[in-house]
């Protein structure tokens, strides 16, 4: 996809994330939303994946680590055709195999159940060295929360990575800076992140996590990169896309009532329009 068609997209993941926490009447979209336009780079553009076959051998793997912000997973995985859009309306709803956290047994293009923080880079790991040990062709990518940085398994998993040169992982950490607590640079800093991770032999790469061209080139960077596994600190604007969203820590877990709901879905149909214009 180019970039215009990517970035009307993220709009329409955008529409699915809004959509589906305010039918749950819970959720989190602050943070599904900031990273929309990863899951939608990801899932369009980046990876070797088959919605038809989401089991195939050779596919890509994603851990979505902060295991909070499923909504935008399962908007991305939902518009890219994994299932019905329509079943975005089900969210945490009894019954619906659309849980509040990822569930590998039960959705469709879900690689990894997650949801304790910390957790889900671990996991990224032993896919990424499993691949190793089999001379496998896919990539593994891992979305990492800033605030869930803060936990000390992110960093044993990131000494193992960098140990064993894992170079088929890339590790994305959305950089928004606002945890459920408040920015993360008050709560307990985890800066420099870049540096960190540097620390531990990655290839970091800094970014404009809302801006296609430069995720664009981060993750072909990140795709020629030997020997070291990467780290990608894309920073982004929590609730990007939602006006009253945007930079509000309030907004972390917290679902729109039908007024909110109405100008939310207002604000991304303007974006929709304008992009369309171009």
């Amino acid at each position: 996809m180019d970039k215009l068609a990517l970035e009307k997209m993220a709009v329409e993941v955008r529409k699915g994330i809004v959509s589906s926490v305010h039918s749950a009447k819970a959720g989190h979209p602050g943070g599904s939303l900031s990273a929309a336009d990863i899951f939608t780079y990801l899932y369009f553009e980046e990876m070797n994946i088959d919605p038809k076959n989401p089991k195939k051998e050779d596919r890509d793997r994603f851990v979505l680590s902060k295991g909070h912000t499923a909504p935008g997973l399962y908007s991305a995985l939902a518009n890219r055709g994994y299932f019905p859009v329509e079943d975005l309306l089900t969210l945490r709803h009894t019954g619906s195999y659309l849980q509040g956290h990822p569930d590998m047994k039960h959705i469709p293009g879900v690689d990894m159940s997650s949801g304790s923080l910390g957790q889900g880079l671990s996991a990224a790991c032993g896919m990424a060295l499993a691949g190793k040990m089999k001379d496998a062709s896919y990539r593994v990518y891992a979305l990492c929360g800033d605030g869930e940085i803060e936990e000390g398994q992110i960093w044993e998993a990131a000494m193992f990575a960098g140990f064993r040169k894992l170079d088929n992982l890339c590790v994305i950490i959305d950089n928004n800076n606002l945890q459920i607590d408040g920015p993360i640079d008050e709560v307990c800093s985890p800066y420099p992140i870049d540096k960190k991770f540097e620390s531990f032999n990655f290839h970091v790469i800094n970014i404009d996590g809302n801006d296609f061209d430069e995720i664009k080139k981060a993750f072909d960077e990140a795709r020629a990169t030997k020997g070291m596994p990467t780290a990608i600190i894309a920073h982004t604007v929590k609730g990007k896309g939602v006006s009253y969203m945007e930079n509000s820590v309030g907004w972390h877990g917290k679902a729109p009532n039908d007024e909110e709901y109405e100008i939310a879905m207002e604000d991304l149909r303007k974006a929709g329009e304008a992009l369309c214009q171009k």
